[in-house]
This record gives structure tokens, sequence and C-alpha cells, in this order.
């Protein structure tokens, strides 16, 4: 696989782990406010993961791949719809099980 197949999947791995990562802040009341600002703080979650992992990505990648745009672009999207779809489902399997 190429260096950029390799990030794509990444991405999508690191997609599913920001969810569920979000989900178990969100579902263990560490927020305590309103139902939007709970979306916002997973957002926050979602986008601080992707930030933190860009950089750390960018050091070993910098050589492999030569367009360095490259790195920040390939997989956001995927990156952003696994999270959301593995949020939901996270977050709505943690709240029945506490129900």
């Amino acid at each position: 696989m190429t260096p950029i197949v390799k990030l794509y999947w990444l991405r999508v791995t690191l997609g599913i782990t920001a969810g569920l990562l979000s989900a178990l802040l969100a579902a263990s009341g560490i927020y305590q406010t309103a139902d939007y600002t709970v979306l916002i703080n997973s957002i926050t979650v979602a986008l601080a993961v992707y930030i933190v992992t860009y950089y750390l990505l960018k050091i070993p990648l910098k050589k492999k791949i030569e367009q360095q745009s490259k790195i920040l672009t390939t997989g956001i999207g995927i990156y952003f719809f696994s999270w959301i779809a593995f949020f939901v489902l996270f977050y709505t399997v943690i709240r029945v099980l506490t129900i």
C-alpha cells in the first residue's frame, strides 16, 4: 500500500476512535449542559483529535509524500463521516445501556 492509502485508512480508524471518545465523554455527564452544547463539545473533541494526529503524522510522512498539503487533506471527509456515524452509534448504545 502507498503512504496515501495507509493515511486514508488510518483516518478512518481515527474517526471511529474519536467517535468513541466523544460518545464516552458526552454520556459520562461531564458536560452537564444542554444537548446542543454536548454536540459542540463533541465536535471540538473530534477536531482536536484530527489536529493533534495531523501534527503527529506530519513528521514521519514528510519524506514519503511529496505534497505536504496531502497530509492534511487526505481522508478528512471520511474522518468526519466515520466520526459522526460512530459517535451517534456509540452514544445511543451507551445511553440505552445506562437506562
